[in-house]
């Protein structure tokens, strides 16, 4: 789970259904799009869910209600908690640490993380978030592609390749080692200056 300070949403993802137990016949509607876990693009969620979310162990732990809208597509996290579980916990995020602290019955509460965890998501997030922008980017060229007039589809003919003119007063030099069409001639009675 990513704790993000600046989100003003939670985001549950997709890829945590078949692992919390959901089905979509609990989900509630939710109609507006969000922005900024794709760059530059916008999100339409599949709708929202309120669940339990539980920070501690046993004997010290603190649980609130959250209402997660559900992303359409797959996460490195789980989920992100933005700012509404944050002030819902009156937690205390301490970013260059990785803690969280909040107020339990008995105390306060600290929730560590772990930096290589950490470091492997955000590594992680960032290949999924390129091949996500990537995909996008493929389908909106294949979708201009489509509007191009069928006369402009046409491949430009292939040269045909040089033929070898042997010759005693030129030489053919290959430019370019394993690529006989890149050939050059060059004068055959030079001078060695």
């Amino acid at each position: 789970m990513l704790v993000d300070g600046g989100s003003s949403i939670d985001i549950l993802f997709r890829n945590s259904f078949p692992a919390l137990k959901l089905t979509p016949a609990q989900l509630k509607p939710y109609d507006a799009q969000f922005w900024g876990v794709l760059p530059g693009q916008s999100s339409v969620p599949l709708d929202q869910i309120t669940l339990p979310v539980q920070f501690g162990t046993p004997d010290h732990f603190r649980t609130e209600f959250a209402n997660f809208v559900v992303a359409d597509f797959d996460g490195t996290y789980h989920a992100i908690l933005g700012r509404p579980s944050l002030t819902k916990f009156m937690a205390v995020p301490h970013c260059s640490y990785l803690v969280l602290k909040m107020l339990t019955e008995k105390g306060v509460l600290t929730v560590r993380g772990n930096v290589y965890t950490a470091y492997t998501y955000e590594e992680e997030s960032f290949k999924i978030t390129e091949a996500i922008d990537l995909s996008i980017r493929m389908a909106e060229t294949v979708a201009q592609a489509t509007k191009v007039p069928p006369n402009q589809l046409q491949l430009p003919e292939q040269e045909t390749p040089r033929k070898s003119s042997k010759s005693k007063e030129h030489k053919e030099v290959q430019l370019v080692d394993g690529s006989p069409e890149k050939m050059a001639l060059i004068g055959a009675n030079l001078d060695a200056k």
